[in-house]
């Protein structure tokens, strides 16, 4: 529970960064038209590839016993491999919409 609590403390101006950012993307996101939601959101969700490499960097270069940086990076990968598959779902629905239909 120390080091958790020493954790915190080390990286206080990392968390408070990502708790600000994810108020502001809550009201970014809020604020977007729903006529643009789907196309913005497929894409920024594709974008996540980028996550998955680097969280697999990261795992390649952390050690063995640091069992944080090995948890916290195979979470990045399996949720950045969710997001970008939702993201080409997402697409893929929003592209067959504006298929035409055969009689």
């Amino acid at each position: 529970m120390e080091e958790l609590l020493s954790l915190f403390y080390e990286n206080r101006e990392f968390i408070f960064l990502i708790i600000t950012s994810v108020f502001l993307g809550i009201e970014v996101i809020s604020n977007v038209p729903a006529v643009l939601h789907t196309p913005l959101m497929s894409g920024a969700n594709a974008i996540h590839g980028v996550v998955i490499i680097g969280s697999i960097i990261i795992m390649l270069q952390a050690d063995p016993s640091n069992y944080y940086a090995l948890i916290l990076g195979f979470l990045a990968v399996i949720l950045g491999t969710l997001n970008v598959v939702g993201g080409f779902v997402v697409t893929n629905r929003m592209l067959e919409m504006f298929k035409k239909k055969s009689k």
